[in-house]
């Protein structure tokens, strides 16, 4: 058996609720808010925000961090991580929180904020290259060197676990949702959420155009490199998507649309005329499906919408 199809075969709702059972105390159980679709101006539709950017480290990402660190065995030499940002504010949070030693690579193109964030909790911060794949190489290359544990950000069934306890808990909060919008960058979210549902609702993944990960890898039938820039490349830029969350794409990813700069800010501007919600361009860029028409739904359809990061930088 390939070692994906192995991969695949333990992220499961059983594995997902253990994972849940296990990060509960660590993690908080974030709100969901129903929204008249009027207010955005849109189609007659039931709409649910799944406000992940509430969660530690600003981000649905510190469900993965706790995951990892909980289940697996931390070296003395502590944990290591590749990221464009948020992986790296929660890993390095998870690891303040539970006492262990963390050392962080990100590229140039990770906001100052997110790289803050990464010192205040006490973790060694390391900038290698311009974009995520080269602060991977540089991880990976330094974990060899001193054999601390990697958490990766996407492409680990630790990682896909936890962020599947996302899923689980949307479906506890907000039942009737027949779709549910995520934004996709590696494919640690969406592989995980769509682990949770399978075939129980319509899972639509959204990649800016400026990276486009998931939609190459589906249309080449395997991952893939794409194109890694753009407003969101600090979160939605990687090289290529997780080859452990592919397979499940596949199968239960119902589509993938592509938004573009433009319309990720016109999400992010709406959500705060609106909501007051301050999301990050990766956060906002679910969103930004529905907002901009690209993505159609049916009357009377029931849409999820997940507003999964708000690591922004405030100007002063």
């Amino acid at each position: 058996m390939p070692a994906n199809a192995s991969a695949v075969a333990h992220i499961t709702r059983e594995t997902i609720r253990a994972a849940n059972d296990l990060i509960r105390p660590y993690i908080r159980r974030t709100p969901v808010i129903e929204v008249a679709a009027a207010d955005f101006a849109l189609p007659p539709v039931n709409l649910t925000f799944k406000l992940e950017l509430l969660q530690h480290s600003g981000s649905f990402k510190a469900r993965g961090a706790f995951t990892n660190l909980l289940t697996r065995e931390v070296p003395p030499v502590g944990v290591v991580a590749a990221t464009g940002g948020n992986h790296g504010v929660a890993v390095a949070f998870a690891a303040q929180r539970l006492g262990k030693t963390a050392t962080i690579f990100a590229p140039s193109v990770a906001s100052p904020e997110k790289m803050q964030r990464i010192r205040e909790s006490g973790a060694k911060l390391v900038v290698a290259g311009d974009r995520y794949a080269e602060a991977l190489a540089a991880s990976e290359k330094w974990q060899a060197e001193t054999g601390a544990l990697p958490v990766h950000a996407y492409d680990q069934i630790e990682t896909l676990l936890g962020q599947g306890t996302l899923a689980m808990e949307l479906q506890e909060q907000a039942p009737q949702i027949d779709s549910l919008l995520v934004s996709v960058g590696g494919g640690g979210l969406i592989g995980g959420v769509a682990s949770w549902y399978g075939n129980a609702i319509r899972v639509i993944g959204v990649e800016p155009e400026t990276a486009p990960t998931l939609t190459y890898a589906l249309r080449a039938g395997k991952p893939v490199d794409s194109p890694a820039g753009g407003i969101a490349a600090d979160s939605l830029a990687p090289k290529q998507v997780g080859q452990l969350m592919f397979p499940i794409a596949q199968k239960f990813v119902n589509s993938v649309i592509l938004v573009t700069d433009d319309e990720i800010r016109a999400a992010q501007n709406a959500l705060w005329r609106t909501l007051r919600v301050l999301a990050e361009p990766g956060g906002a860029a679910a969103f930004a499906a529905l907002l901009s028409g690209k993505y159609q739904p049916r009357e009377g359809e029931r849409i999820g919408v997940l507003v999964c990061g708000g690591n922004l930088e405030l100007k002063k």
